[in-house]
């Protein structure tokens, strides 16, 4: 019984050595692969947990108006990022990170609880007294890194014209322009961590570079003004919206692009969503009506066709083709000098000149040499061209010259009045003035009317302002005015809709020696429609307040 006690006890023990020789024999074979076959890439795994590369982002550049008030500026921000494979207790982490930044419990902690995942972004661009919060409760798994987010102080001063800053990209107006000088290099640099996920070390491998500022040629006063002015014009004429420009006719700098309904630049997704985001000034065409006569009257002249007093004999209406051309106001056949027709705006008077002296090719020509048809070539992004007749019929005639079949936009129509207002020199239009470090970049000029030209059609334009004009509501104390008044109705896809109008004034002061070009243009007034009505007065109120804030003496004695 003994001996067969230890023959079992014999098998037992060999069988046991047996298993530990097979044990360390998978052991060693295990090592062996890991330290030849598997050793590159666990130490490149290893590396990874322990050395990672992040990208430190620029500053942002400020958009500041002429004098540096800021428009668009980049603030600290700090991107919250979890580990959830060194989160210990995901639960509690859940709750403290809920409270602090405001968010919701259950999708914090279902992220929190994933292990299959080693990157959570719990926040991005939190308020960096925020992040200090938690970065206080020392939670481990969680790494704060830099970031910044935009933000415009001035709120709806000039919104749509600064566009938005996204999440990581520019969306639309100066700050997609701009791009390329604002965004600047952003930076390379390794973070070493400890087991705990814990920063040890950084190793700068890219210096960050930051973007660079612009300064606009926007005057944020007077821009704001002009936002106000076309505010109170919406409501008083129950209009779908307005527009302004204010010029600088010498320079073509643009001092203020305004118009309502405006919108906060920092609300811009909900702008966004309701259409409001479009700059008109630059985007939208439109039917010029009269204002755009000085066309038609200034090629007659240039051509040494007619003079200021040159008379014509205007009838009551005039057939042209399969068209019946009317004036605003009735009235029998007269006699007007060419000077009471853009004083009056007569539309029969207009057609006669173009049809007697300019015919098609005529005013194609003019209309080329003015800039319509073509964008301005204006610093903003989506500039449209406007539309010019595709083909002339025999009524084309009866309709172009007075603004109608013809469809502009704002910026090229105050650029014209600008280069009437400049001794016949048209200037590109122009929102940026430089950028920071940089010199002022040289606009494009051409000269569209002769010397004289100019002179004889501001001083036909001041007859407008006057009390036998159409624009007597444009009128300011102190000051000549001279300008243009336009109210055209608004094409459809089957023809002119029935009620609705653009009703517009263009207008440079002081007359005399032209310091600024206002356009103002209301889109679908109620109750009046005509541009001396209803655009005038808004013009002004804006030209009243620019002249003052500017410091533009008088021209004239106050009566």
């Amino acid at each position: 019984m003994t001996r067969v006690r230890a023959k079992l006890v014999n098998q037992r023990l060999r069988l046991l050595f047996l298993v530990i020789l097979l044990t360390f024999g998978a052991l060693a074979a295990r090592t062996a692969y890991l330290q030849t076959v598997r050793a590159s890439s666990l130490a490149a795994a290893a590396t990874s947990q322990t050395r990672m590369m992040l990208t430190t982002p620029a500053m942002r550049g400020t958009i500041t108006d002429r004098s540096g008030t800021p428009l668009a500026i980049a603030q600290p921000a700090v991107d919250v990022v979890a580990d959830p494979l060194q989160i210990a207790a995901p639960a509690q982490d859940a709750r403290v990170v809920a409270r602090i930044f405001g968010l919701r419990y259950k999708p914090l902690l279902r992220a929190f609880s994933n292990h299959k995942s080693q990157y959570v972004l719990v926040v991005r661009q939190a308020s960096p007294a925020k992040a200090a919060a938690l970065q206080m409760k020392k939670l481990i798994g969680f790494t704060f890194q830099p970031d910044q987010r935009r933000v415009y102080p001035q709120g709806t001063v000039a919104a749509p014209l600064l566009g938005y800053m996204g999440v990581d990209q520019p969306l639309g107006g100066l700050e997609t322009s701009l791009n390329g000088v604002l965004h600047g290099k952003p930076g390379k640099e390794i973070v070493v961590r400890d087991a705990l996920g814990q920063v040890v070390e950084t190793q700068q491998t890219q210096p960050v570079v930051n973007g660079t500022n612009v300064f606009l040629t926007l005057d944020s006063r007077i821009q704001a003004n002009a936002e106000q002015i076309l505010e109170q014009t919406v409501w008083k004429w129950h209009a779908k919206d307005a527009t302004a420009i204010v010029m600088d006719p010498r320079t073509g700098a643009i001092l203020a692009m305004a118009q309502e309904p405006g919108y906060n630049a920092n609300s811009f997704p909900q702008a966004y969503a309701h259409g409001l985001t479009v700059d008109h000034a630059i985007n939208d065409v439109f039917e010029p009506g009269s204002v755009f006569k000085v066309v038609t009257i200034s090629g007659a002249l240039s051509q040494h066709d007619i003079t200021p007093n040159t008379v014509f004999t205007v009838p009551g209406s005039l057939r042209v083709a399969d068209r019946v051309i009317h004036d605003a106001e009735v009235h029998g056949t007269e006699r007007l000098h060419v000077w009471q027709i853009l004083q009056r705006s007569s539309n029969i008077g207009t057609d006669e000149i173009a049809e007697r002296y300019l015919h098609e090719s005529g005013l194609k020509y003019w209309m080329h040499r003015f800039g319509f048809g073509k964008p301005t070539g204006i610093d903003f992004p989506g500039e449209s061209s406007g539309i010019l007749p595709s083909y002339w019929s025999g009524s084309t005639i009866g309709t172009v010259p007075i603004g109608q079949g013809v469809s502009v936009t704002a910026i090229q129509l105050a650029s014209v009045y600008s280069a009437i207002a400049n001794n016949g020199l048209w200037v590109q239009p122009h929102l940026v003035d430089h950028v920071a470090g940089q010199a002022s970049p040289t606009m494009r000029k051409r000269r569209i009317l002769a010397p004289g030209i100019d002179r004889e059609l501001r001083n036909m334009l001041r007859g407008v302002v006057s009390d036998q004009g159409t624009a007597v509501a444009a009128s300011i104390p102190g000051y000549s005015v001279a300008g243009k008044t336009g109210t055209a109705q608004k094409p459809g896809p089957y023809g002119y809709l029935p009620g609705k109008y653009v009703a517009t004034f263009v207008g440079m002061v002081p007359a005399s020696k032209p310091r600024l070009v206002v356009l103002v243009s209301v889109d679908e007034p109620q109750g009046e429609i005509y541009g001396g009505l209803v655009a005038a007065p808004a013009f002004e109120q804006i030209a009243s307040f620019d002249l003052q804030d500017l410091q533009i003496p008088p021209d004239m004695p106050i009566k």
